[in-house]
């Protein structure tokens, strides 16, 4: 019998070759985009779960709020790590990572000859691959990171330096010239990683380093991360992490602000660490500043969604197309009913059918996905490779639609054709599925509605995007380049900038120890005279920063160099005048508690607030402070950018030709902050043109199937007189009333 169905199936394929192929193509789009999104929700919600006990690591994040400014940051101190093995049961082991650079920023190493400027280096504890589940190619897990000054360094590095024969070997690195002795080659991290890495450096190198780089519990500057016992709650560890603070923070805070923890928290302060999953850090993490960029449980949701859509269009395309054909099988159905075929055995051979259009778009749609994967890694942001495409899984996930596909669609076409009355089949009375068309029409308003409500989405993602993009930001992001690493000029410093302001096409130079977005510094300050502690951002520019940077002075003046004592004076923005309470700013002084002792500095300007941050929090209190040279040279600049770039590339090889050079666009590094919101844009707008596509696939063979049944009636009309316009506004009628239905359905859901 199955043998039968397949065979009568595949000759009624053939026999309709258009609408098999308008079926078959609509359904190998609508599974090429389910087992393409397959893929991507499967690698998002696997991130860090191939470390080995990964279910029982967390990471240690910070809540911390003064005077009313409150902090959330994936930081902590070096102290909290081995305080929480030591004095909180259940935790069984931790590791502290500490970031020198992180992607976009370099270091420089150096062996022989070779020099370059590396990213994504680490200082961590020797335990840091007993603790983490990273392949290292060669060296011992327990000892590789145990002495100081030993380096483990990824293959790829070790072939770029030594070809590939690195351990035992020095490498020169940082601006200090220290030689680091390669101990361990580890293989690069998964991309499902929440941070990567090119090298890791033995964290007892620094670790006895002066306070200044670690200041006890309130220097909060490394990533730290336990394991618990399996036995051991959250809920507990958290608890017991109050008591460790109250305990050593407390102190701190007393010596430095010259307050008890109680009355700390009475003034409404916090300071609280508190642990989380290490699998919670790309999907479910709020905390903004983590070593790489996360993205949001909410994407998958919506490309899982959109996925579904477009899976359940094609379906759909395929429902209306078998309904629409009903007349043209109502015999068969009449004549198999009268030789004795129960409805059941009917049912089983139209889903058949319905099962192999399915199998056949799997098949084709497995070998699109091999062709389309590089193309949906760049729309995706994704390094997804074909070995994925070989997984268990991802046959699992292909047997599964073609199961599913094969009864979604031909579930309601089977149903139908075979409800047919004996009687009124063979008297003739069964015509063009008639009693169909109420219910295809629904589908195919529903149909358009997706793909319109997909389509407005599009637009306000693309709308929002160019308004983050385009608005104001209170300084001028554009033409200005990044020089950085400029700490390796030493003494040259002043002379390099010198050289690079007389070239051509340079307006305003600057040196300035932070470059936007975001702020590598938060303070506390305190208004001189009162007791109340203010958390700020600050960063340090020299006299020039406000031509470069184009801000607008509010109050008072900016840096001058006719005035010695700017030494000891700062530039606020708005929001930290109104966080200090003043009308007015200048001439107020303030203690800056950065430093050892607390240091008075004097207010001599305002500028008007400008986004230093994302664009999605409000702008917060920033003070800038004066420094004559810097690690980074702004470039305010007219004219070729590649010119600019070759020409300081010519001074800088002058005063560092053994040191890389490296450069970086103001207005590119903004944009970085919108590649969520980017990708976002582009998948929606990929995803609601097949919608659109597939939608209107079906429309075209609706539209060509009814033309076909009413030929003998258009001959008629066309004898009487009747125009080519009259007779496409005729047939047309219908479906364009149906796409005028589904505008009214879709617009509110997307704008709602």
């Amino acid at each position: 019998m199955l043998r039968n169905y397949f065979k009568i199936a595949v000759r009624n394929i053939l026999k309709h070759k258009f609408y098999s192929a308008i079926n078959i193509s609509g359904l190998v789009i609508g599974i090429t985009c389910c087992l393409l999104i397959f893929i991507y929700v499967k690698d998002e919600v696997s991130y860090d779960r191939f470390h080995t006990n990964a279910a029982n690591m967390y990471r240690i994040g910070l809540h911390g709020k003064i005077a009313g400014q409150e902090l959330f940051t994936t930081n902590s101190s070096v102290p909290v790590g081995p305080a929480m093995h030591e004095e909180i049961p259940g935790v069984d082991a931790m590791t502290r990572l500490f970031p020198i650079t992180r992607s976009g920023s370099g270091i420089v190493f150096k062996f022989e000859e070779k020099i370059f400027s590396e990213e994504n280096i680490f200082y961590a504890d020797s335990n840091f691959y007993q603790f983490f589940s990273f392949e290292l190619v060669e060296g011992d897990r327990a000892t590789v990171l145990k002495e100081p000054f030993s380096v483990v360094i990824t293959e790829a590095l070790a072939q770029k330096y030594f070809k590939g024969d690195a351990i035992g070997k020095m490498l020169v690195i940082g601006n200090d010239n220290e030689a680091f002795k390669v101990t361990g080659i580890a293989k690069e991290a998964p991309s499902n990683s929440h941070f990567h890495f090119n090298a890791i450096l033995s964290f007892s190198t620094i670790l006895n380093n002066p306070d200044e780089l670690f200041p006890g519990w309130t220097g909060n500057s490394l990533q730290t991360y336990v394991s618990l016992n399996a036995n051991t709650s959250v809920e507990e560890v958290n608890a017991k992490l109050e008591d460790l603070v109250e305990k050593y923070v407390g102190q701190e805070l007393e010596q430095g602000l010259g307050v008890n923890f109680e009355e700390f928290r009475k003034q409404g302060g916090i300071y609280s660490y508190f642990i989380y999953p290490l699998t919670n850090s790309h999907l479910h993490s709020t905390l903004p500043d983590d070593m790489e960029p996360a993205s949001d449980i909410r994407y998958v949701y919506i490309f899982s969604g959109i996925g579904i859509f477009i899976l359940l269009l094609a379906c759909i395309n395929f429902m209306n197309l078998s309904t629409a054909q009903s007349a043209g099988r109502a015999k068969e159905v009449g004549l198999r009913k009268t030789l004795g075929s129960q409805r059941g055995q009917m049912v089983w051979q139209f889903l058949s059918e319905s099962l192999i259009y399915s199998l056949v778009a799997v098949l084709l749609a497995i070998g699109l996905s091999y062709v389309t994967l590089p193309y949906f890694n760049t729309l995706a942001g994704k390094q997804l490779t074909l070995g994925v495409l070989m997984e268990p899984s991802f046959f699992a996930m292909a047997g599964a639609l073609i199961v599913l596909v094969g009864f979604v669609a031909g579930s309601y076409p089977a149903l139908y054709l075979t409800s047919f009355n004996v009687v009124e089949v063979l008297k003739g009375k069964a015509r063009g599925g008639m009693k169909s068309k109420g219910v295809r029409s629904s589908l195919v308003v529903f149909q358009f509605a997706v793909s319109i409500f997909l389509i407005i989405a599009t637009a306000v993602v693309f709308l929002q995007l160019n308004h983050m993009q385009n608005k104001n930001l209170g300084l001028d992001k554009h033409n200005v380049l990044i020089i950085q690493n400029t700490g390796r000029l030493d003494d040259s410093r002043d002379a390099f900038k010198n050289s690079v302001k007389g070239l051509s096409g340079v307006e305003h130079v600057s040196y300035a120890n932070n470059t936007f977005p975001g702020v590598n510094n938060t303070t506390i300050f305190r208004v001189k005279g009162l007791d109340t502690d203010y958390l700020s951002g600050k960063y340090y520019a020299d006299w020039d920063h406000l031509e470069v940077m184009k801000f607008k002075m509010k109050e008072g003046r900016f840096f001058s160099r006719d005035f010695a004592t700017d030494s000891t004076a700062c530039i606020l923005n708005e929001a930290a005048v109104k966080q200090f309470g003043w009308t007015e700013a200048v001439g107020k002084e303030l203690l800056d508690f950065n430093g050892p002792e607390p240091e008075t500095i004097r207010v001599v300007g305002v500028v008007e607030d400008f986004n230093f941050e994302s664009l999605k929090t409000s702008v917060r209190p920033m003070i800038i402070r004066l420094t004559e040279r810097s690690r980074n040279l702004l470039i305010r600049y007219t004219g070729s950018p590649q010119q600019l770039i070759a020409s300081v590339e010519g001074v800088w090889k002058q005063y560092a030709p053994g040191d890389p050079y490296q450069y970086a666009f103001l207005d590119e590094d903004f944009d970085t902050l919108f590649q969520s919101e980017k990708r976002l844009r582009d998948i929606f707008t990929v995803f609601s043109c097949l919608a659109i596509f597939i939608a209107c696939l079906g429309l075209f063979a609706l539209a060509a199937f009814t033309t076909e049944q009413r030929t003998k009636e258009i001959g008629i009309r066309k004898a009487l007189g009747a125009s080519v316009f009259k007779l496409s506004l005729l047939l047309s009628k219908e479906f364009i009333i149906l796409v005028l239905i589904q505008w009214q359905s879709g617009w509110p859901e997307a704008c709602g």
